[in-house]
């Protein structure tokens, strides 16, 4: 299993390394785009998604998703110019040159307060393309982000997702770490996070 690096580690200078595998592990950086930049991509977004309030069942009852979600597809063939906001494509923009990974898609969750969170999970690796990134881009308010090892020894990183921060996660870390956002007591402001996958082909 790839390993957790020390806590020194994540306050080196440059990007920080959070977790090591062979395709690049876990990566944070604090300021990717700059506070102005993330403030106005945040309230854009915020007004013009149109987010959805879904419900999911959980052993023999229906529960709310305790957030808001949205995503959209980034190919040319299925999707208009006109139908993506503007900053969607702007960070999608960024984020290829960055790390040269060619991002087809986008999910966005919208964190209203405190009592919105997700569950410590890991992406289905069906539905991304193998050996690709995931990125991580944060707007909003800042929240914690638990990273989890899956078996034992339990070791785990938690990392405030500061606005305008990028966190990577390898398609490998995916097979050996949860990550989630825990609900909090203390007074949150609403945030913005940004998802950017590679998904594979589709069959038609």
């Amino acid at each position: 299993m790839p390993r957790a690096s020390a806590q020194p580690e994540l306050f080196a200078s440059g990007p920080r390394t959070l977790i090591n595998d062979a395709e690049g592990g876990v990566r944070y950086w604090p300021q990717f785009i700059d506070d102005d930049l993330a403030d106005r991509w945040f309230a854009i977004l915020r007004e013009s998604v149109e987010w959805q309030a879904q419900q999911r069942p959980m052993y023999d009852r229906i529960v709310d998703v305790p957030r808001l979600v949205a995503g959209y597809r980034l190919d040319d063939s299925v999707l208009e110019d006109s139908v993506l906001p503007a900053p969607l494509a702007e960070a999608a923009e960024r984020l290829r040159a960055h790390l040269s990974a060619p991002f087809n898609s986008v999910g966005l969750n919208y964190y209203r307060d405190g009592n919105d969170s997700v569950a410590p999970h890991n992406d289905k690796l069906h539905g991304l393309a193998p050996g690709e990134p995931i990125a991580l881009l944060s707007l909003g308010a800042p929240r914690r982000m638990a990273i989890r090892a899956k078996v034992p020894p339990a070791r785990s990183v938690h990392i405030d997702l500061e606005p305008g921060s990028l966190l990577v996660m390898s398609h490998a870390s995916q097979l050996h770490y949860l990550h989630g956002i825990a609900k909090t007591r203390e007074p949150v402001g609403p945030r913005i996070s940004l998802a950017y996958r590679v998904r594979p082909p589709s069959p038609h």
